[in-house]
């Protein structure tokens, strides 16, 4: 503090020194006119107000303005003037010393902003370079503070996310957790320039995801503002990245499960052919084998079925899931389709009761008839192996929207609420039905593949102990709805 005042005080004695030394020059060695002492006197004002500041030329012009009425403007050494023309002199030399060191101050300071600004954008550009860097979300945010600290010369910085009610810090000096929480709540900025410190709202178009404190040198609000925009778009820039890329893997290894699948099933259907063809031969041929010999090839015979019925929908999912499905969509009734898919299954439903209930003038629907036949046998087929005998199965249908809804409900024990979001998974059978009922867990996935390549949905609802109603939709035909 002591050495501030000293140093504005040789400021003012150096000021003064440069008149009197001007005024030596001009007495002793180089006699001139008043014009002309009066521009030099001028030019040494600008000069100081250039490089010292206003109140330092102020100064400096007044007492210019003394020496030049005392030693040059007659009387000389007096300070009254003897011709009023020579008033007019000195007040238009103050009034011109005095305009020309605030102008001169001005275009100082606003050099000073324009070079603060450059400097400012130079160390956005830097940051904004070192926030490509990271892919990943947890090593861009750990990150960020340092980057900041670096980039703009700060002796702390920290950024706290909303969403993760965390912070992330660097420097040694403690920013206020508190005060960080209510910015980020009222995404509104706070500046403490007495303690340094400035919080503002890290924002993400107009929502406010956290914000960011630093403390150290003062940076414009504008530069903050980008700063905090800047890295709310680094962030969701990085878990887009991210994102994408889990999604990329699980698309990558979902199509190397389906070559997988695909590859299996192939070599698995040869042996399979062959065992199945030795065996049906065995089974038609007379021959003198014992009755435990037939019992044991008939269990061979099924069993190949069963494999061969896996295979097959192994290899249908495998086909779906990559895409290689054709299907032939033409304008379908669904009492026809329901009619084929009943007629398919009167042997395995037996004696089983199954109810049709659709509603008059229903609107045929855009789809492949096997493959929806395919779905429903599927659903029904599921309905019977999971409800008790002499329960009946209902087949509903009604139209929603621009689509139909067709629902197949039993009265089954039901489908507990965890198990509900797996249903359709690959291979995923009921925990407590999965040793209760032969199945492969590949229907339904098979019938949800084959309703969303139609266009539509499919789900379930259940209430344990009263059964469950699986429903998909198909969109309408809207060619046959137009003529009709």
């Amino acid at each position: 503090m002591l050495w501030r005042i000293l140093n504005r005080a040789l400021r003012f004695v150096l000021s003064l020194a440069i008149v009197l030394a001007l005024t030596w020059l001009f007495r002793k060695v180089l006699p001139a006119n008043h014009t002309t002492i009066a521009l030099f006197f001028l030019l040494a004002i600008l000069a100081v107000s250039a490089a010292w500041g206003f109140t330092v030329s102020a100064f400096m012009s007044v007492a210019a303005m003394l020496a030049f009425n005392y030693f040059f403007l007659p009387p000389v050494g007096k300070l009254t003037v003897a011709d009023p023309q020579n008033y007019v002199a000195l007040f238009a030399f103050l009034a011109t010393s005095l305009t020309g060191s605030q102008l001169s101050q001005r275009m100082k300071r606003q050099a000073e902003e324009a070079h603060r600004r450059r400097d400012e954008a130079e160390r956005l550009y830097m940051f904004s370079q070192r926030l490509l860097v990271s892919g990943n979300v947890i090593t861009l945010l750990n990150a960020i503070p340092n980057h900041i600290v670096e980039s703009f010369g700060l002796g702390a910085a920290a950024l706290y996310l909303e969403n993760k009610k965390k912070f992330y810090r660097s420097g040694g000096i403690y920013l206020d957790d508190d005060e960080m929480r209510r910015v980020a709540r009222r995404e509104e900025p706070v500046f403490d320039a007495g303690r340094s410190l400035y919080f503002v709202p890290v924002r993400m178009g107009n929502r406010a995801i956290g914000s960011l404190g630093m403390s150290g040198r003062l940076l414009s609000r504008e530069t903050l503002e980008a700063l905090g925009t800047m890295v709310a778009i680094a962030v969701e820039r990085a878990r887009a990245v991210e994102e994408l890329g889990k999604t990329e893997a699980m698309r990558e290894g979902e199509r190397l499960k389906s070559a997988l699948l695909d590859s299996i099933t192939h070599d698995f259907r040869t042996p399979l052919t062959s065992i199945k063809a030795s065996v049906t031969s065995l089974l038609s041929t007379p021959s003198t084998a014992s009755p435990d010999t037939r019992e044991l090839l008939t269990v061979i015979d099924e069993e190949c079925d069963r494999l061969n019925g896996l295979v097959g929908d192994a290899a249908e999912m495998a086909r779906l899931d990559a895409g290689e499905v054709e299907l032939k969509r033409e304008p379908q009734a669904i009492g026809d389709i329901i009619s084929a898919a009943l007629e398919q299954l009167k042997l395995p439903l037996g004696q089983r009761e199954v109810r049709v209930e659709l509603p008059a003038n229903l609107p045929p629907v855009k789809a492949d008839s096997s493959r929806i036949k395919d779905v429903l046998v599927r659903l029904l087929e599921n309905a019977d192996a999971y409800s008790p005998k002499g329960t009946a199965i209902t087949i509903t249908a009604e139209v929603g929207g621009e689509f139909v809804a067709i629902s197949v409900a039993d009265q089954g024990p039901g489908i507990e609420e965890m198990e509900m979001s797996l249903i359709f998974d690959k291979f995923y059978r009921g925990r407590n039905q999965r040793y209760l009922v032969q199945g492969t867990g590949m229907g339904l996935p098979i019938a949800k593949a084959i309703v969303e390549a139609h266009g539509g949905t499919i789900s379930v609802t259940s209430q344990l102990g009263r059964g469950s109603v699986f429903s998909f939709t198909l969109p309408i035909a809207r060619e046959r709805a137009a003529r009709a």
